[in-house]
């Protein structure tokens, strides 16, 4: 039996807007039970996400190799759909794992990265899916660099909204352009924050990722939670608050015990309606057993 893992990823990490992403610890698991006459896929998403070879991984995986002989697959996931935690990608790179393993594994992790960047579009939600950890990457003409720094010892408090946000809008509340001055001043924050996130700096960079100058302010409209979930902790003495992804969800990183705190303060608000996870860095990203 072939069991392929596959952990969220929280990306634009602050002004790291398509560039910076983080592996957390909540994870979508595809389990391959056998050959069939057709592709089979078992998941918990409901009837409006395909079963068949039309499934998104399934689609994916034979975008990669073509021949693959069906399967029946049964897929389980703790990551929300359509909430900012990668589950499209996660659904990518589960499907290029599954059609690298069933090919006998003739592709490299940067050949399935570069790959998984094509389908996608960004590399910093797919990067650290399959490279674990905290992951700087870009993407341009047809080449992927991705640079993994240290995974941070730092907990995510992470508040998913009840309600969907799909990437499709959140780009649409995106100006087509920066006046100069702000899009050199976004881009110093972001590159402090990478060398504090490089030197393991963590106080320096959870002031830094509240900087973002690329597209929270525009968003911000979209998912007023951000706004809320920043004050608290900063009520609190806390930074490190950013919108995950393209949004809804909220994370903010820090000590274990001082999200805690957080998050018992934030569920007196009854405002907040979503639901709450309090995550571990994953350092490993793609996971593959066969038994």
């Amino acid at each position: 039996m072939l069991t392929i893992s596959v952990p969220a990823t929280s990306a634009n990490l602050g002004p790291g807007f398509d560039s910076i992403g983080l592996a957390l610890d909540l994870q979508l698991t595809l389990t391959v039970l056998g050959p069939s006459q057709t592709w089979q896929v078992d998941h918990p998403y409901g009837p409006h996400v395909p079963s068949d070879a039309r499934n998104l991984m399934i689609k994916t995986a034979l975008s990669l190799v073509p021949n693959l002989q069906p399967q029946h697959v049964q897929v389980t996931s703790d990551i929300p759909l359509a909430r900012g935690l990668g589950s499209s990608s996660t659904a990518i790179v589960a499907g290029l794992v599954l059609a690298n393993e069933l090919a006998k594994a003739p592709f490299t992790k940067q050949e399935l990265l570069l790959k998984a960047t094509e389908l996608e579009g960004h590399p910093d939600n797919v990067a650290p899916a399959i490279l674990g950890g905290l992951v700087v990457a870009t993407y341009d003409h047809d080449q992927v660099q991705a640079v993994s720094l240290p995974a941070p010892d730092l907990y995510a408090s992470v508040y998913v909204p009840n309600e969907e946000l799909l990437t499709s809008a959140s780009r649409e509340a995106l100006p087509s352009d920066l006046p100069f001055k702000q899009a050199i001043a976004g881009s110093s924050v972001g590159n402090t924050l990478v060398a504090a996130l490089a030197t393991q700096n963590w106080p320096v960079a959870l002031q830094l990722v509240e900087q973002d100058q690329f597209h929270e302010q525009y968003r911000a409209k979209l998912v007023p939670a951000l706004a809320t979930i920043r004050q608290t902790a900063h009520d609190l003495g806390l930074v490190g608050t950013y919108l995950s992804g393209a949004g809804p969800t909220v994370v903010t990183l820090g000590q274990k015990a001082d999200l805690e705190r957080l998050q018992q303060q934030l569920k007196l608000n009854t405002s907040l309606t979503g639901q709450y996870q309090l995550l571990p860095v994953d350092a490993t990203g793609i996971n593959v057993h066969k038994s």
